[in-house]
């Protein structure tokens, strides 16, 4: 197995972003029309999250980002990802970000809409994470700190794994396309 180095991984994780763009997108606009989007989206953004971080890495080894790239999850024997590995790898951007949103969900409901509607989307943010409950802190230091936790594990051992790859059993590789010939050494002979 070949392992996906740190910046084609960092690329896969921005062409990701890239795809997730127009839901980001209507978000944004779900946002500026009405107070109470974020608990109307709440539940869809959930599964959308499940569907894209748990069931495409299931079903097709990874990511778009991924894939595009030529990069695959796999055990660390090289079998596919089951539902477990995957979820394991998602768990905890998972309860983190329906912790973030459950807290600015309560910030929201605490404001009226003519206060809501009266502040531009930056100072609606800064008036929504004041709202929020004071574990909402919390959780957003425990984000960084799991997010830059990823990215310092990735580039501090041979495998490129990733904190979630540890404790999920996973490892990422480079992987060839169904129509790419192996490689002249590759080839099983017999």
């Amino acid at each position: 197995m070949e392992y996906a180095g740190f910046w084609r991984r960092f690329g896969a994780y921005w062409l990701d972003f890239f795809v997730l763009l127009p839901l980001v997108a209507i978000s944004m606009w779900g946002n500026g029309q009405s107070r109470l989007f974020n608990l109307y989206y709440f539940l869809p953004g959930a599964l959308i999250g499940l569907l894209f971080h748990v069931y495409l890495v299931r079903r097709y080894g990874g990511t778009p980002g991924k894939l595009i790239l030529k990069i695959k999850i796999t055990k660390l024997d090289g079998n596919s990802v089951g539902y477990k590995e995957a979820m394991l790898r998602y768990s905890v951007l998972f309860v983190l970000s329906t912790a973030m949103s459950i807290a600015l969900i309560i910030a929201t409901m605490g404001m009226t809409d003519a206060e809501y509607f009266s502040l531009g989307w930056i100072e609606r943010t800064q008036q929504m994470v004041k709202k929020a409950p004071s574990w909402y802190q919390i959780v957003n230091v425990t984000m960084n700190i799991w997010i830059w936790g990823e990215f310092i594990t990735m580039l501090t051992n041979k495998k490129r794994r990733a904190v979630h790859d540890f404790m999920a059993g996973t490892v990422v590789i480079r992987s060839k396309m169904p129509n790419e010939k192996a490689a002249p050494d590759q080839v099983a002979v017999g």
